[in-house]
C-alpha cells in the first residue's frame, strides 16, 4: 500500500520499515515457517485453521499473523486484548459476515490473547467453530494456564523461539543493507549487542536506532556501547511463566547437587526483581523434600539463613542466601521421608475407617477399662533401650508388611537404616 504525501514525511520506526514482506523473510522460526513447518504447510495448502502463537516478545508473532493473512489473501483485522472487549468483537463478527458474503475469509489477530477474560474468550468460540473467523492469537504466557480449554481445543498452539545469535546477526545484516553501510562498532561491541538483545529482535532494532541517533563519528567499542545503552532488565515476569520456570530450574539444580547452577538461577531471579523470600521458601521445600534426613541440618540452615536475612536485609542478605543455597545443593540427597508420608497417606485413604487397636488407647473411665482400652499396653521405657517392640497398627493391618520409611545409605540416613534394622531384630525376638 502506497503512503500518502503527508504520511511519507512522517518518520517511521525502523522495526516497521524492516518488517518482512513474506514468510520467507522471517528469521529464527524455521521450525514453523521452513519447508516442512506446519504454518508453511497450511499456507501452501490454501487452507488455514485457527492457531495461537506462543513466545517471548520481539520474535515475530504479529509479523507472522499479518503475512499469513496476506499470503492467503484474507481480510485481516488486528485487536489488542488489552484495549478491546466483547463490543469490539461484535463489530469484527459483523464485518466478517459481510466479507464472507463477498467471498472473503477473515483472519482476526488478537495480540496478548491471554488478557481476554474467560467470558470474552468464550465469545470467540462459536465464530471460530463456524469458520466465520480464523483466529490467530499471540501470547507471551503459557496457553495451558491462560486460555480456556474450549478455545485451546479449537486452535493449535505453535511455540516461537527466542532469536538465537545467528538469527539476530541476520537481522543486524538486514539493517546494514538498509543503510548501505556497516554499523559503526567493533566486532566485540557487535557481539555484545547481540547478547544484550537476549533473543528479542524488536529490542535489537531499538538499540540500533539509539546508536544511530548518537551519530558516532568512529567505531564504538564494547565499553562505549555499555555507556550509550542503558542496561536492560532481564525478561522475567514475577507473576507468570518466568517466575515458575526459573523456580523450577532453581529447584532441579538443588536436587541435582549443582551448586553453581542453583546460584545462577537464583541470581537470575534476583536480577529480575524477585522477592528473596520466594527463593527462601523454595529452599526450605528442597531442604525437606530432596535432602530430608540425609542431612537433618539442611532445614535448620535454611531457616537460620532466612531469619538472619529478614533481620539484616539486602545487600548483605545475599551472603545468607548464598550460604543456604550452597548447603542444600551440596547436601546428600534423600526423599525417603517425603515418599514415606505419601505412602502412609495412600494407605490411610484406603483404610481410614479401621478402628485403632485398643491397647494404645487411653482408658480414663471405668467403662473404657472394662471394654479393654489400654489393656496390654507396654510402656517402652520399662524395656531395654526404651523399646518394647509392640505393634501400633490396627489388628487388620499386618505390621510386618508395612514399611513406609526406607532410608538409604546416604548421609545421616545410613545411621537411621542401622537403627531401624536393630529395632526390627529386637521386635522379632520379643514377639
Amino acid at each position: 500500500m502506497s503512503l500518502s504525501l503527508f504520511e511519507s514525511q512522517v518518520p517511521r520506526p525502523l522495526a516497521e520499515v524492516l518488517r518482512p514482506a513474506s514468510l520467507a523473510d522471517v528469521v529464527g522460526q524455521e521450525h514453523l515457517l521452513g519447508e516442512n513447518g506446519p504454518i508453511k504447510r497450511m499456507v501452501m495448502s490454501g487452507s488455514i485453521s485457527s492457531f495461537v502463537l506462543w513466545g517471548p516478545p520481539g520474535v515475530g508473532k504479529t509479523t507472522i499473523a499479518r503475512l499469513v493473512a496476506l499470503e492467503m489473501k484474507a481480510h485481516f483485522v488486528q485487536l489488542s486484548a488489552v484495549m478491546s472487549g466483547v463490543a469490539d468483537l461484535r463489530k469484527v463478527f459483523e464485518q466478517a459476515r459481510q466479507e464472507r458474503a463477498a467471498g472473503h475469509q477473515t483472519v482476526l489477530f488478537v495480540d496478548e490473547l491471554h488478557r481476554f477474560n474467560r467470558s470474552t474468550q468464550d465469545a470467540l468460540l462459536p465464530h471460530v467453530e463456524s469458520g466465520l473467523i480464523t483466529l490467530i492469537g499471540a501470547t507471551t504466557e503459557n496457553p495451558s494456564f491462560s486460555l480456556v480449554g474450549a478455545l485451546l481445543s479449537r486452535a493449535r498452539v505453535f511455540t516461537l523461539n527466542p532469536l538465537d545469535e545467528a538469527a539476530l546477526g541476520e537481522l543486524l545484516a538486514k539493517i546494514e543493507r538498509y543503510y548501505s553501510q556497516p554499523l559503526p562498532m567493533t566486532a566485540d561491541a557487535r557481539d555484545a549487542l547481540l547478547k544484550l538483545a537476549d533473543g528479542d529482535g524488536r529490542y535489537l532494532i531499538g538499540m540500533v536506532e539509539e546508536i544511530l541517533r548518537f551519530k558516532p563519528d568512529r567505531e564504538i567499542d564494547e565499553a562505549e556501547l555499555s555507556k550509550l545503552l542503558q542496561k536492560r532488565l532481564p525478561l522475567y515476569d514475577k507473576a507468570q511463566d518466568g517466575h515458575y520456570n526459573l523456580l523450577s530450574c532453581f529447584h532441579k539444580s538443588l536436587r541435582g547437587s549443582d551448586a553453581n547452577a542453583a546460584l545462577y538461577w537464583a541470581a537470575r531471579m534476583i536480577e529480575g526483581g524477585e522477592d528473596p523470600n520466594v527463593i527462601f521458601r523454595r529452599l526450605a521445600c528442597a531442604a525437606s523434600e530432596d535432602v530430608g534426613l540425609a542431612d537433618p541440618h539442611a532445614l535448620p540452615q535454611v531457616a537460620a539463613a532466612w531469619e538472619t536475612f529478614e533481620r539484616v536485609g539486602w545487600p548483605e542478605g545475599r551472603l545468607f542466601l548464598a550460604q543456604a543455597i550452597i548447603y542444600v545443593a551440596t547436601s546428600p540427597k534423600s526423599n525417603a521421608s517425603y515418599s514415606a508420608f505419601d505412602a502412609a497417606l495412600s494407605l490411610a485413604r484406603r483404610t481410614g475407617s479401621i478402628p485403632p487397636p485398643k491397647h494404645i488407647l487411653n482408658a480414663p473411665t471405668k467403662l473404657m477399662k472394662q471394654l479393654g482400652y489400654h489393656e496390654g499396653y507396654r510402656y517402652d521405657h520399662d524395656y531395654p533401650d526404651a523399646f518394647s517392640g509392640q505393634s501400633f497398627f490396627p489388628d487388620e493391618l499386618k505390621d510386618e508388611d508395612i514399611n513406609f520409611f526406607k532410608p538409604n545409605e546416604r548421609g545421616y540416613e545410613r545411621e537411621l537404616s542401622k537403627r531401624q534394622a536393630y529395632w526390627h531384630r529386637i521386635k522379632n525376638e520379643r514377639q
